[in-house]
C-alpha cells in the first residue's frame, strides 16, 4: 500500500468526509463524497487561494477527484487511526461516520473552511451522486475525460479556470506550502 504524502493531513480529510457524511444522514455514496470533497477544495481555492485538503487532484472517468483521499476511502492507503476515528470502511458503494459528530469536534478545520463546507453542501448536497457527477463534467472545465485512466489536474490549470490571473504564481506558492508542510511533518 502506498504511504501517505508527508504534506497530506489524513485527519483533516477524514473530518471533511465526516462533515459531508453527517450532512447526508450518516452514510454517503462514495461517488457523491468524492465530488463534494473536490468541489469544497475548488470553492476554497476560489475564495482564499488555497485548498482545504491539499490533496492531489486528478481527472478520472466520473469527474475530478481528490486522489489520496479517494485511496483512503477505498482502503488503498496504509491504515490511519485519524481516518478510522471518523470514517467507516467502505461498504459496497458508501462510507459513513463512525459516531455522531458536531462541528466543534472538527479540530483540523478553520471557521472559514467550515463555512466553505457549508456553502458546498448548500449548493450540491441535494443532488444525487449521478447529478453531482454530471454537474462536475459540465461545469469543471479543468476536468478532462481520461478514457479509463487518470490525469493530474495541476493547481495552475484549476486556478486559471477559476479566473485567477496569477495562476502560475499561486501554484508556486501552493507547492512551496506543501514543501513546508512536508518539512514539518
Amino acid at each position: 500500500m502506498p504511504k501517505m504524502q508527508p504534506w497530506y493531513n489524513a485527519r483533516k480529510a477524514a473530518q471533511v468526509s465526516a462533515f459531508f457524511a453527517a450532512k447526508q444522514g450518516g452514510t454517503i455514496p462514495v461517488l457523491k463524497l468524492t465530488k463534494l470533497l473536490y468541489l469544497a477544495d475548488r470553492k476554497n481555492l476560489q475564495k482564499y487561494d488555497f485548498p482545504i485538503t491539499w490533496d492531489n487532484l486528478v481527472s478520472m472517468d466520473h469527474g475530478p477527484v481528490n486522489s489520496i483521499t479517494y485511496d483512503c476511502i477505498n482502503g488503498m492507503r496504509a491504515a490511519n487511526e485519524d481516518w478510522e476515528e471518523f470514517i467507516t470502511d467502505r461498504a459496497a458503494y458508501s462510507v459513513g461516520i463512525t459516531k455522531p459528530i458536531n462541528v466543534d469536534q472538527l479540530d483540523q478545520l478553520s471557521d472559514a473552511e467550515v463555512e466553505t463546507l457549508e456553502e458546498t453542501w448548500a449548493e450540491f448536497g441535494h443532488m444525487t451522486k449521478w447529478q453531482i457527477r454530471d454537474w462536475t463534467h459540465a461545469n469543471c472545465p479543468e476536468w478532462e475525460d481520461p478514457n479509463g485512466s487518470s490525469y493530474p489536474i495541476p493547481f495552475n490549470r484549476l486556478l486559471k479556470f477559476l479566473g485567477k490571473q496569477d495562476a502560475n504564481e499561486l501554484e508556486a506558492d501552493l507547492l512551496a506550502e506543501r514543501t513546508l508542510k512536508a518539512a514539518f511533518a
